[in-house]
This record gives C-alpha cells, structure tokens and sequence, in this order.
C-alpha cells in the first residue's frame, strides 16, 4: 500500500493553488467558529482581505475546495496509522459520494472497507430501555453532539406516546424539505443535523405561524427576519420561503455558535436570545447547557429545547429503533421546482394556466407570496417565481401569448373611514369576491382604516372575461361574500357590547352561566362572584395562563359552586330572574335609537339578535334608507 502521506501529498499538488482561503467543513462540538474581526480581537494575528471567502466561485474551484476540506479533515487521523477514523471523518467521507475516487483511496488508507461497497447504515434494533441505552455507540451517525440526558429520554416517550400524530406528520414532510436545507446549512458551515431545529420549531411548516408571531418553518418573529435578510411587506413574507429562511437561519445559528462556543448554547440562543444566554453563561461561570438548565434564568421552553432536538433527531434517523413502523410515515416528494423571471405582478391563475399546472401548487411552491399575484417588478430586478419541475419550457411559450384581456392589472387601495367591500369593489369595476381572493382574505365583514388591499382590475376591452373567471375559482376556493347590508363601514364605532350574565341554564343537572365580561372585571373578581376558582374559570374555557387581560364582551362558561339565581322555566326557554351581577338590567324588550353610522348589523350584534329579526319587528323591508333617530324594537333573547 502507498504511504498515505504521500498520497495526500501527491493529491494535494494536483490542486491549483489559490489566494482565497478554501472553507472549512462544519466546526466538531465545543470548538468555537471565529469570524475574521474575532480573529484579529482575539488571536492578535493579521487577516489578509484576500484570505476572505470569494462571494462566487465557479464549479472546477468549488470541486477542488471539497476534496481539500474531506482531506483537511482526515489528516488527523492519517498520519497516525494507529488511529480509527472518527464520526466526523466518516461523515466527511460520505459527502464525498459512492463513487468517488479520493474516497475509495482514502478507504483503502484507513482500512475501512466496509464503507465503500454500501453507503447505508444499518438498521438499529429496538431500544427498549432508554435510560440504559448508550448513545455514544451511533454518535457516528449524526453531525451534531448528542447526550441521553433524563429530559431527552421523556421527550423520545412523549414522541411515542401523546405527540406520536404529529411526529410522524414531521417526519412525513422532512422529505421533501431536508434535500434542500441541508446544502445550504453545510454550505454555510453548520452540521446537516442542525435541520432537526426546523423539524422541532414548526414541523417543517411553512405556514406555521405562533402566538408570538414568529412564521415560516424556522419560526422568525418579524424583527430577526429582517436583521437575517427577511423581506416582509404588503406583498411577501419571507419567513415563509423555506429556502431564503433557512438561509438567514443557518446565519443566524453561525453567529450564535461563534458567541457562545458550542452548538447546545447555540441552539438554546436561537429559542431564547443569545444575549441572556451569555448574561447566565458569566454570571455562573460555565459554559455547559446542563448545568445552566438546573440554574433559575431559562424559561421552561428553553431548558426543553436543546432535549427536545436531540429526541427528535434520534428517532428521525433510527424510527424503527425507537418503535415506529414504516407503515406510519406517508412521505412527501422532495421540493423540486423550475425558476421563471417575471417583470410584472402577475394573477397566479394566470401564470398556472400558462404552465399547464394547479395553481395551488404554484402557491405551495412560492408560501412567501401574501396575495393571489405575484409582486410588481422590473427587468433590472425580476421576481423569480417557481413552478412544478418540468413546466417552464410550456409556460414561457404560452405566457408571451397571452393578450392583456387575459390579464388583470391591480390599483392598491388604502381603506378609508366608511368603505366597504362592496362599495370599494363598485369604485374600480371589480368585484368583492376578486378582492378578497387576491388578498388572501375569506370573508370580510369589516375592513381596518389605512389597511391596503390589492383590487383586481380588467385589462383591456374585454377584459370582464378575465374578471368572471376569477370570480368563479374565488367562489371555488370557499370565499363568501356578504350581503351590503351586513358589512360594517371603516372605522364605525364599536356598538356595545352584552356583557354580565346573558343565559343560565341548567345542563346535565348542572346549572351553567354564560357570562359577557364587563368592564373592570378580572378572573379573580369573576371567580369571587360566582363562587368558583379562578383554576376553574380557566379549564371551563381553555384559558392560557399567560392570558391576564380579558376584552370586554368576552364570552365565558361558568358552573357556579353556589346557584347565583334561581332559574325558572317558562315555554322552553330558561331565564335568570334573580342575583345578576352589577351593571345587569333585565327586560323583555328594549327601544332602541339608532345613531348616526350605526346599522342593522351592529344592532343585532349589541342585543345578540338577528337582522332578520329585527326587520321582522319593526317591518323593515328596506334597511339601506333607514334614518338616525329612528327607533327599533328589540324584543331581548
């Protein structure tokens, strides 16, 4: 056999020599990832802007880079014929692929021959008791550290067990996602399992979206996306892309290993900040995540989180070993796609027939999109649209083609005090159903002052065709258009609301309050009221404990513990007659005076009736000429 030295020297020769400093594979665990100012803070040593990473390289470079870097990282282990090769440098040697031949020679180097005939590992049995099981014995299967920590073990349960549902959905749509992802998280220097964090922050969901407004599958709130190069405006959000997001994520998680030194650290500042885990790393001097997890500091959602990947990593690679059958996983296709440049916005529906494709799959491809078009743009800054794998030959010759009556334009409309649907759809001759299609938007009884909406307009002579058509998928689509008289005009005052006790009756043998809460109320005052816990307030009504403040005219459930009224029954309908709380009055029916900008709609809302109702009451058989002043009969539910 060769000495290896001289091949790695011989091999090494062969590589064209360059000025740029050649990247370097994914840092191992604990080791610390220096930025060039951090080397010249902290090391002292001058970085040459030429030893800079080029932003391109053409392809001969980038193939010769990666042999240098798999060579880079088993130089440690060559040239002591003694060692074994390590999990790092196994995995080096499988990026190289099957059939590379710097890979069989290396193999033919380390005595590791059993590597070159089958890339697959093979399968693990099942683990059936977890707390005993050694993790170490398949480190060599991951990238990124993994410890069996208590927590870990609970989680790897609660995913067998009670989220068992939504696990297998995860680990049926990483499919499609991890092709694509892990590239760019290699390309920028992180490990490929880093995708795992994807995996426990949305499910690879590019809709997901969280109470604390955080979108898209690696869950950036609004702020950290744009820091990270997240365009977010009327037209896109993208949070969504799974692509540019994970792009300013595996940015985002460099910095944050570079900070704080080791990817557990890394992960934990991901969920909660790297600035407050640096403020816990020195005031408790240590840099070890478990111990810091022990310390007050970190939420509970934090200590959970970096246990929480390492679980969810586990079991994706090794399913059958942890009790999962292949039966249970429905696999998505991998994300495929064709790029096309647009240099106008465009109806999806449009560029869907042009391809020959469903637009829902054009929508699936491109979730950064916000409206039913894509955005304005021009020929020095196109909008790169996708489409299906295969469609971009058929949609170039059929979209040149296409007249501009087969088209619809949009103006953009910023909503004013007193618009409604209807009367903005009339205003630009389109119609309520087009525009709430193509801003995304199901129904719509009420529209927000300075809200912009993007409103459809025909092309050309005969471009109503164009409109009708949209009109009827928009109808297909499931949008509902109400009538004018249910629309609420822009910025008409919020009509009072019912609050207090609005219904008891008894159920099951038990009596049950529906209450409107009043100004001023609070769950403890409520609790007090009604004899109850505030615990018992919360469960009758899937109240968040995070929840404090609550809306006036919120509706809430409550079993008293002591009968607050006695309840009678009179025709069918059970009726309060005693004990209601302050602010309550009782009656049969009320005389209402109808006051300027107030409509039908929100009176039936206030009195918790219908407009039919109260037309029938009052014999209203036109309700768009009703004069303020004019006073209604409400007879109360």
């Amino acid at each position: 056999m060769p000495s290896l030295c001289l091949m790695l020297a011989a091999l090494t020769a062969s590589v064209p020599s360059s000025k740029e400093e050649l990247p370097m594979p994914p840092p191992p665990p604990g080791m610390r990832v220096l930025e060039a100012e951090d080397k010249k803070l902290l090391l002292g040593s001058t970085v040459s802007e030429e030893a800079e990473e080029p932003e391109e390289a053409n392809e001969d470079v980038e193939s010769e880079s990666a042999e240098l870097e798999e060579l880079r990282a088993l130089e440690g282990a060559s040239l002591d014929p003694a060692a074994r090769p390590n999990a790092e440098v196994l995995q080096s040697l499988r990026r190289l692929g099957l059939a590379n031949p710097l890979r069989l020679r290396m193999l033919d180097a380390l005595e590791e021959p059993t590597l070159r005939e089958d890339d697959t590992l093979p399968e693990l049995p099942l683990i059936k008791d977890l707390e005993n099981f050694d993790v170490a014995q398949i480190q060599d299967r991951y990238d990124i550290p993994l410890e069996m920590q208590p927590l870990v073990a609970q989680y790897i349960q609660f995913f067998q067990g009670p989220g068992r549902k939504w696990y297998r959905k995860w680990v049926s749509r990483s499919t499609r996602y991890l092709p694509v992802m892990q590239p760019i998280l290699e390309q920028k220097g992180l490990p490929r399992d880093t995708v795992y964090l994807a995996m426990i922050e949305s499910g690879f969901s590019t809709s997901a979206y969280s109470w604390a407004h955080a979108a898209g599958p690696w869950q950036f709130i609004s702020s950290t996306g744009r820091q990270y190069g997240l365009r977010q405006d009327f037209w896109v959000d993208e949070r969504r892309d799974p692509i540019k997001a994970t792009h300013a994520a595996a940015n985002y998680l460099k910095q944050l290993y570079g900070e704080l030194g080791h990817w557990y650290l890394a992960w934990a500042g991901y969920n909660t900040g790297g600035g407050r885990v640096r403020r816990l790393m020195d005031r408790h001097n240590t840099s070890n995540f478990w111990a810091l997890s022990e310390e007050r500091g970190f939420a509970k959602e934090t200590k959970h989180y970096v246990p929480k990947l390492i679980a969810a990593a586990l079991i994706a690679k090794n399913p059958s070993a942890f009790g999962f059958r292949e039966e249970e996983f429905e696999y998505e296709p991998p994300l495929e796609y064709d790029e096309v440049k647009l240099v106008d916005a465009t109806d999806l529906d449009v560029l869907a027939r042009a391809a020959g494709v469903n637009v829902k799959d054009v929508q699936e491809l491109n979730p950064e999109l916000k409206r039913w078009c894509t955005p304005p743009a021009t020929e020095k800054q196109p909008y790169v649209l996708r489409l299906p794998k295969g469609s971009s030959e058929l949609f170039a010759q059929n979209f040149k083609q296409l007249s501009p009556s087969e088209r619809l334009s949009f103006r953009i409309h910023k909503v004013r005090r007193g618009d409604t649907l209807s009367k903005i759809a009339l205003a630009y001759g389109s119609a309520s159903e087009a525009i709430l299609q193509f801003n995304r938007l199901k129904s719509a009884r009420s529209l927000r002052i300075n809200a912009e909406l993007a409103i459809p307009v025909p092309g050309g002579r005969n471009g109503s065709a164009a409109l009708e058509r949209k009109v009827a998928q928009a109808r297909r689509s499931g949008v509902t258009v109400l009538r004018p008289e249910e629309e609420i005009p822009a910025g008409t005052p919020r009509a009072p609301v019912a609050t207090g006790t609005l219904k008891t009756e008894v159920i099951g043998g038990k009596t049950r309050i529906t209450y409107g809460v009043q100004e001023g109320d609070s769950l403890w005052a409520i609790a007090q009221h009604f004899n109850v816990t505030v615990d018992d307030l919360r469960k009758w009504n899937e109240l968040p404990r995070r929840k404090r403040g609550l809306r006036v005219g919120t509706v809430i459930q409550v079993y008293p513990g002591s009968a607050p009224a006695a309840v009678q029954e009179r025709a069918g309908t059970v009726v309060a007659t005693t004990q209601a709380p302050p602010k309550v009055q009782s009656a049969r029916s009320a005389v209402h005076t109808l006051a300027v900008g107030e409509t039908l709609w929100s009176v039936a809302q206030r009195y918790g009736v219908t407009v039919e109702d109260i037309k029938r009451w009052n014999n209203i058989t036109d309700h768009r000429n009703i004069p303020a002043g004019k006073q209604l009969v409400i007879a109360a539910p």
